[in-house]
């Protein structure tokens, strides 16, 4: 028989194995009500979840089935159910009706399950009227770590929209911390700055600012930038320059737990190193894909979808 899914996070990887019951008025939702009423009934040959309801509320069950023949592995397309394991009662479990939800997205239920402080199982009913659940709801705290503009934020907007059609990623929680040019530039008064590149659309308020990737004259400036701007002004200008450092990697303070952030000196690759992992400044989404992966696997237990 499949094991009974334990930890934080269960989420069946394919809802089509979450079956909804409505149930007479006389069956309660404890265990043994429910055991009673659904062992020996037929359940589709994909069934692996019921997610009881009633008047007085909804129950989440584990549901096993008489098993496959040998030489039949899909089996009958409906088989006797012979046992149960309740997985969370109704003090336990709430419901929420969101049609932006995708319900086979990991973080998407995490996140409707957010809306429920309190509840250890929340059963979405989401897009295209599909129901799915998740128990013991924990996302991956991922703080992005990037510098504007531009605007949006790049990698933070990179992430999110790969989370939004990713099944088989554990849940995550985004959270972006953004170093904003004209408040560092504020930090660090003077009459001229030098920015990597127009294409960031920044600009210092009472100040004189050029682009690097103009190659202007030469000027008495003050550089906002990183490593590589630095070698670039070297080569451009054959010169050092003062430098507000903005790299998001190597930024000031305490690192989280859990970091994303990119890299100038990267061109082609990521990297990565306990609890963090960088992508190139022009990353592509798969270059986002595989940090994501990569900071999930450093992750203990190991995830995937039930």
């Amino acid at each position: 028989m499949p094991a009974v899914p334990t930890g934080p996070n269960v989420v069946p990887g394919r809802y089509r194995g979450v079956s909804v019951a409505a149930l007479p008025p006389d069956v309660g939702l404890d265990a043994a009500s429910l055991r009673a009423y659904f062992v020996g009934r037929d359940a589709y040959r994909r069934t692996r979840f019921v997610v009881a309801r009633s008047a007085a509320g909804l129950a989440v069950l584990h549901v096993e089935k008489v098993p496959n023949p040998p030489d039949d592995p899909d089996g009958p397309l409906f088989a006797p159910i012979v046992g149960t394991t309740l997985l969370a009662g109704p003090d336990e479990c709430a419901w929420v009706h969101d049609p932006e939800v995708d319900t086979a997205i990991p973080s998407a239920l995490a996140a409707a399950a957010a809306t429920v402080p309190g509840a250890r199982a929340v059963v979405v009913q989401g897009r295209y009227e599909h129901v799915n659940f998740i128990l013991d709801a924990r996302p991956l705290r991922i703080v992005v770590r990037e510098v504007v503009p531009p605007e949006p934020a790049k990698l933070f907007d990179q992430a999110q929209r790969l989370l939004a059609i990713t099944e088989d990623l554990p849940p995550i929680e985004l959270v972006s911390e953004l170093t904003d040019l004209g408040a560092l530039a504020a930090e660090h008064p003077a009459q001229h700055y030098l920015l990597p590149c127009r294409g960031s659309g920044s600009d210092v308020e009472g100040a004189q600012v050029s682009y690097l990737d103009e190659h202007p004259p030469q000027a008495d400036w003050t550089l906002l930038g990183c490593t590589r701007s630095q070698q670039i002004h070297e080569w451009f200008y054959g010169t050092e320059v003062p430098v507000v450092d903005f790299c998001p990697k190597r930024a000031p303070g305490p690192r989280p737990p859990v970091l994303l952030t990119k890299c100038c000196m990267q061109e082609e690759h990521t990297d990565s190193g306990p609890g963090w992992a960088t992508v190139p400044w022009g990353s592509s989404l798969e270059h986002v894909r595989e940090a994501l992966r990569t900071l999930a696997a450093q992750q203990e237990p190991v995830w995937a979808p039930v």
